[in-house]
């Protein structure tokens, strides 16, 4: 059966049996309406717009800076985010009968949550054997007792689910610790509605802000002692975890702060979080840290994810987790066999969405039909472990591994659990231009509402990357899809996020984690050593690539000494400072070691190496960034993509510093207008004028104070000038021509010059003034008297003096002393802001009596 085209620019659908894709039928075998009417909007595009579309989205999605990140992928840490212009859809009737299935089981599993941890009955009674619990590692028995704030102690919970040929839908598996997904929802549901709008006509597609509108007052519900204005958290392992975009994205929308477990510390019993401005108490942890990992000092004593103490805060009831530690054991595919009878045990009633047929090899009778029948089983491990498989098909496996595996499942058999391999039925994917089917799963999230649960309205849907491929998963390279519910809102629900203010109040003021003013201020000293290296880079290159000089002596000599004084200035020796006959080679031949500055990333001070510390500092705070500021980051990583300095090395090099030059000076100029002039880009700009401090003296450094013949000399202060952007200012205000003096006046002690070491000085004792006295009992901090020190510094010495060459040998000693000192003030000043402000991580270890 083929698709209908109107137009010759229609899309160029492939032919395909309406058996792959039964979802889309009604039940007269026609297709459904929605699906009719979507086709229809989706049509009209034609194959050249949609192709255009789904260049846009992509675009838009990697913009906006949605990354999923993939451990060890050649292809880099933030891979973009990966979305199906084509929906899957849920029609009204169906997701009635799937909303009532997911609140039953969200309810059921908080029910064995509080039994295991609390009373035990369902152990008591027969209804759930305790091997399968006590010997998985999700059974914290550190958490045993604890009673936790609010009728239900699952507040969030998740199901990935999976319709079969014959349209049943499947519960595949639970997700309890930490469920992860509603915010790429989110990001889904907003790039598919901006770029596709009249996709939606004729579709009453339900909105899904009303769940993310229940969840921000669900977790203010559950803080202790029902406080007002509740502080809430959001605990990340950090930005290299697969879904740091997700717990950025929803911190920035929910309004809470984004924390990692060092910007967090138990003090009197409570938790507190460390900020500029001093420490302020967490009433609510909304945690995506695994539980085992949250307090090194009960649970695992080597992880730095967490916070030292948290669990005797939780017994003590002064902060509340979501998800409650040790939740992770309802992951446990184990308890899925006993599920339907602990259903009927509390409800008087069955699942209302059944399980996978599932068999725990615990029991001897469950063991044999596993091992009688497990060729046409998938097995599965009660949990993951390093380097181990947790699910395997048996269906695709050779006579040695099978019985290989029933060695295993005899040895260990209550490690395992037999599920039946059900066929996932295809939905429609667009691929490369063509309307192809693909095995598709459906994650469904809800979130705990006074008495019973809310769930998100579809869900984050996933298709296989491959034709025919049952294995989906993100780390594999699979795509999301958007998910439709077809039908009118309930009126009870309010379509907006008005109800997230009703009670709001400013969460920045005040409020900047230590980690998080960390690496702003990281995010600035890199920003200016990636653009002072770039801008020094091209500066040397230029002369060395002057196609008006002659070569003369002092040509090649000034050639030899910009060369050098950029080993120095980027730290990458022995470079051209060698006094072998390799650094002398490299002298004559320049360009192979320039290339290596530019694109080595594995060399310390490498421009590329500056750049990926630049990039990583950015994305540790990536709800900072505007959408604009995000397209400049993200040209700048697809330009780096693309160097080649295989050939033609001038032009390979140069090209690439223009472009980066002027990345890095548009990132500037969006922070400068749009960051909100507080904390966060307070120590930004701290940052900036640190390192733009230590690169001036770092470069005069390697420059100056050596003695050359004049015009030598020359050549070096008109590099010095054209690197830092000054030759046009020294012209303007001087009119005569370059020499020593000047330049230091220019660089060292206008106040009008806003590239000069005074004018940084300025700023920077401003933005030192401006922070927070009460960290340091309100007495003069360190790095108060090491400005006043260079002020002082400055104030004792002038341009005069400073160019003055020793007569013994015709060194500038005077210059040499002054900067020396300087930047030993410098790094003073920077060592005791990181000492008094930002965190400092240390190993945990529990003490035993």
């Amino acid at each position: 059966m083929y698709m209908e085209r109107n137009t010759k620019d229609d899309l160029e659908f492939k032919p395909f049996n309406w058996n792959s894709y039964k979802s889309l039928l009604s039940g007269n075998d026609e297709l459904s309406t929605q699906w009719n009417t979507f086709f229809q909007s989706f049509n009209q595009l034609g194959n050249t717009e949609v192709n255009n579309r789904n260049s846009a989205v992509l675009r838009l999605l990697k913009e906006n800076g949605v990354t999923y990140n993939i451990y060890d992928d050649p292809a880099g840490l933030n891979r973009a985010w990966q979305l199906d212009l084509l929906p899957f859809m849920i029609s009204k009737e169906e997701w009635a009968s799937i909303e009532a299935g997911l609140i039953q089981r969200a309810e059921l599993l908080n029910l064995i949550l509080k039994d295991i941890y609390g009373e035990k009955k369902l152990f008591k009674d027969g209804l759930l054997p305790m091997e399968p619990i006590y010997r998985h590692p999700g059974f914290l028995r550190e958490c045993d007792g604890i009673k936790l704030q609010g009728k239900n102690s699952l507040i969030l919970y998740a199901a990935d689910m999976a319709r079969g040929t014959d349209g049943k839908i499947w519960i595949v598996s639970d997700r309890t610790q930490a469920p992860s997904g509603s915010g790429y929802a989110l990001e889904n549901r907003t790039a598919i509605a901006r770029v596709l709008p009249e996709l939606f006509n004729g579709l009453k597609v339900r909105w899904l802000s009303p769940y993310f509108n229940v969840l921000s007052n669900s977790l203010k519900d559950i803080a202790p002692h029902q406080q007002q204005g509740p502080r809430v958290v959001i605990l990340t392992p950090g930005p290299i975890n697969e879904t740091y975009f997700e717990h950025s994205y929803l911190a920035s929308y929910l309004g809470f702060t984004l924390v990692e477990g060092n910007d967090l510390v138990v003090k009197d019993n409570f938790v507190w979080l460390k900020t500029l401005e001093g420490l302020e108490k967490v009433d609510v942890i909304l945690r995506r840290v695994d539980d085992i990992y949250c307090d090194p000092l009960e649970l695992k004593e080597d992880s730095h994810l967490g916070i030292p103490g948290l669990l005797q805060v939780v017994r003590s009831g002064n902060v509340s987790v979501a998800n409650p530690l040790g939740s992770s054991i309802l992951e446990n595919p184990a308890i899925m066999p006993f599920l339907e009878n602990i259903c009927e045990y509390f409800f008087g009633r069955g699942l209302i969405i059944p399980n996978i047929a599932s068999w725990w090899c615990g029991q001897p009778k469950e063991l044999n039909y596993v091992l009688d029948n497990i060729q046409s089983l998938v097995i599965k491990r009660i949990y993951r472990e390093p380097g181990q498989k947790n699910s395997i098909d048996s269906t695709i496996l050779s006579k040695k591994e099978v019985e290989l595996l029933k060695q295993e499942i005899r040895a260990n058999p209550h490690m395992y659990v037999g599920q039946e391999k059900v066929v996932i039925s295809s939905s429609p994917s667009l691929v490369n231009g063509d309307i192809v089917p693909r095995n598709t799963l459906l994650r469904s999230f809800l979130v705990s509402n006074g008495d019973s649960y809310t769930a998100l309205a579809g869900g984050l849907g996933r298709t296989s990357s491959e034709e025919g491929n049952f294995v989906i998963s993100n780390q594999l390279g699979d795509i999301s899809k958007d998910t439709w519910v077809i039908g009118a809102e309930p009126e009870n629900q309010i379509n907006s996020q008005r109800s997230f203010t009703k009670d709001a109040r400013s969460v920045s003021g005040g409020v900047l984690p230590s980690h998080t003013a960390e690496n702003l201020f990281w995010v600035g000293r890199y920003t200016e050593r990636t653009l002072g290296s770039a801008r020094f880079m091209r500066t040397v290159i230029q002369y060395i690539t002057e196609g008006n000089r002659l070569m003369k002596a002092s040509d090649i000599d000034t050639e030899q000494c910009l060369l050098q004084a950029l080993t120095q200035y980027t730290y990458t020796y022995p470079g051209f400072c060698g006094k072998d006959a390799k650094a002398k080679e490299l002298l004559k031949n320049s360009w192979p070691e320039l290339s290596d500055l530019l694109v080595n990333d594995k060399r310390q001070g490498s421009l590329k190496y500056n750049y990926n510390l630049f990039n990583n500092a950015v994305f540790a705070v990536r709800d900072h960034w505007s959408t604009d500021t995000w397209r400049v980051l993200r040209g700048m990583e697809e330009e780096w993509a693309a160097v080649d300095v295989s050939q033609n090395p001038h032009l390979a090099i140069a090209n690439p510093l223009d472009n980066l030059i002027t990345s890095i000076v548009a990132f500037v100029g969006l922070n400068r207008e749009s960051i909100s002039r507080d904390q966060g880009w307070m120590m930004m700009d701290i940052g900036r004028k640190m390192e733009q401090c230590l690169l001036l003296t770092n470069m005069l450094l390697a420059t100056l104070v050596t003695k050359h013949d004049e015009q030598v000399e020359y050549n070096l202060l008109e590099s010095i000038l054209s690197s830092n952007e000054c030759l046009i200012n020294y012209r303007y205000k001087y009119r005569a021509p370059i020499q020593l003096s000047l330049v230091l006046d220019l660089m060292l002690f206008d106040h009008n010059n806003p590239r000069s070491l005074v004018h940084q000085l300025d700023r920077l004792r401003g933005h030192l003034r401006s922070l927070p006295k009460n960290l340091h009992n309100n007495q003069p901090a360190d790095h108060e008297g090491l400005i006043a020190a260079a002020y002082k510094l400055i104030e004792h010495s002038d341009k005069d003096h400073l160019s003055e060459p020793d007569d013994a040998n015709g060194e500038y000693i005077q210059l040499e002393d002054f900067l020396m000192q300087m930047n030993s003030l410098l790094l003073g000043i920077n060592s005791d802001v990181s000492k008094i402000y930002f965190k400092h991580a240390q190993k945990q270890q529990q003490i035993l009596m």
